[in-house]
């Protein structure tokens, strides 16, 4: 997927004007908290469970080169290929090139942010085949030709009626009732069932690697990660170097933290641990099994000042919680990471020029790291971020000049109380008798959605002194 997060501003401004999916956004920002709330509530021990998870990822990365061999060479045991690709035009190329060795036409996927991160499914169609999104939520945005605006929810923008028109737009089955959410689901299920049967090859993704025995986890809500794993001849999972974990029991611990964090459940409905192709004795599975792990700039994470962000376990939890999400929604931020993750992630994958804006679209409200369950300082990262953007000039200059005048102006206290004193009179001027300002001079982005209350009496500064004689 082609970045367009440099348009950031214009994109929030055309998704405020949505209501439809503002609404959406309302009705998650008023139900998701809770739910998690509700679930680290009621399992008593998240804290100290997310401080254990937390020291094993910390150590995992840091010795993450003997953890990946370690899983290659358990994974080549258990009969799978494991393939590394550097960025992801190698991923790309190499799940196409095992397509075509197989000379395949039609593939059963199952949700993945890497792949959206690469673009995988527009590479393959290009190339001729047959791509469909077997979790309900990706399924939809595909058919509606868009993108996902959450990386765990990727259809929350549509409401019920617009998903039963899209069907009923696409799908050639004649008259039928789709006003309730019970209608959509039954035919998805109609017809996805028969894209399940007919893949010749599926590919998923993987919540996590165990390094100890080979295995990779993968939790579903749908069950169509296992319908895409099991039923189609030739299985490819597709994920990124730092889901590695030296243990079975890492993984669980990361799960729990994961599904509480995410949709405030205390377990998914499926939890799957893949080991390879089918043994002589198994009456199911892929013939042949293939892992794809995806660097794309992970290892330059790894020596930097922003490491902790490869801890991030992709639960949406900062997303649910974050004022400005909740505001624009997810494709305002331009690529595949959403929110405050997003924010991060998207200046340290593609570039600082491309992703510099999405680090001042915070509020430094800490919501973010206050629910995190990888406990990651998301709020120090933006900052860090919003100091690399001002040390390459890369920032608007109205932005850069304006806070060089901030900065010089609390340089001198004199001049400052001077300045602010008579902007206070001239704001209580403008809006004398009316108690509030409508346009503001100089801020006017602030003022078009706003009114200004207009100051009342002295200055702090003039008070203080005042009471302090």
């Amino acid at each position: 997927m082609q970045p367009i997060s440099h348009q950031f501003l214009d994109n929030a401004g055309v998704a405020l004007r949505d209501d439809k999916a503002a609404r959406q956004r309302d009705i998650m920002a008023r139900r998701t908290p809770p739910l998690r709330a509700a679930a680290v509530e009621e399992f008593g021990e998240f804290d100290a469970l997310r401080e254990h998870v937390g020291k094993v990822r910390k150590h995992t990365l840091q010795h993450l080169d003997r953890y990946l061999e370690q899983y290659e060479r358990e994974a080549v045991r258990n009969g799978c290929r494991v393939h590394f690709a550097r960025d992801g035009g190698e991923l790309n190329d190499l799940v196409l090139d095992i397509c075509q060795q197989h000379g395949a036409h039609r593939v059963g996927k199952g949700k993945s942010m890497v792949t959206e991160e690469t673009g995988l499914t527009e590479y393959l169609e290009a190339a001729g085949l047959r791509v469909t999104e077997t979790d309900l939520g990706e399924y939809i945005i595909q058919q509606a030709g868009e993108k996902p605006s959450h990386i765990v929810r990727p259809a929350v923008h549509k409401t019920a009626a617009q998903i039963g028109e899209l069907f009923q737009d696409k799908h050639p089955l004649g008259e039928r009732d789709l006003t309730t959410p019970g209608a959509i689901v039954q035919e998805a299920r109609q017809v996805l069932r028969q894209h399940f049967l007919e893949a010749e090859v599926g590919i998923i993704g993987a919540n996590a690697l165990v390094a100890e025995n080979g295995y990779s986890m993968l939790v579903t809500n749908e069950g169509n990660g296992d319908l895409c794993a099991n039923l189609p001849p030739v299985l490819i999972v597709c994920t990124t170097l730092d889901r590695v974990l030296p243990t079975a029991s890492d993984a669980a611990a990361m799960l729990r933290l994961l599904v509480r964090s995410s949709t405030g459940q205390p377990q998914t409905c499926y939890t799957s641990f893949y080991s390879g192709p089918r043994r002589s004795d198994d009456l199911d599975g892929p013939i042949e099994a293939h892992v794809v792990l995806l660097d794309n700039g992970r290892c330059e994470l790894l020596d930097s000042r922003y490491d902790s962000m490869l801890e991030c376990i992709r639960c949406g939890a900062c997303l649910n919680h974050c004022p400005v999400y909740q505001s624009v929604g997810g494709h305002a931020y331009g690529w595949v990471y959403q929110g405050p993750m997003g924010s991060v992630m998207t200046p340290l994958l593609t570039s600082l020029e491309e992703g510099s804006v999405l680090a001042s679209a915070c509020t430094a409200c800490g919501r973010c790291a206050e629910v995190c369950p990888a406990d990651i300082p998301i709020p120090d990262l933006l900052r860090d971020l919003r100091q690399d953007e001002a040390e390459a000039g890369l920032n608007l200059p109205r932005w850069r000049y304006g806070l060089r005048l901030h900065s010089w102006l609390a340089g001198n206290p004199t001049l400052y109380r001077l300045a602010t004193s008579a902007a206070s009179r001239a704001v209580a001027w403008l809006g004398r008798g009316r108690g509030r300002v409508r346009a503001l001079p100089m801020a006017r982005g602030w003022s078009a959605e706003r009114d200004f209350p207009v100051p009342q009496g002295d200055t702090f500064m003039r008070q203080y002194r005042r009471k302090k004689r």
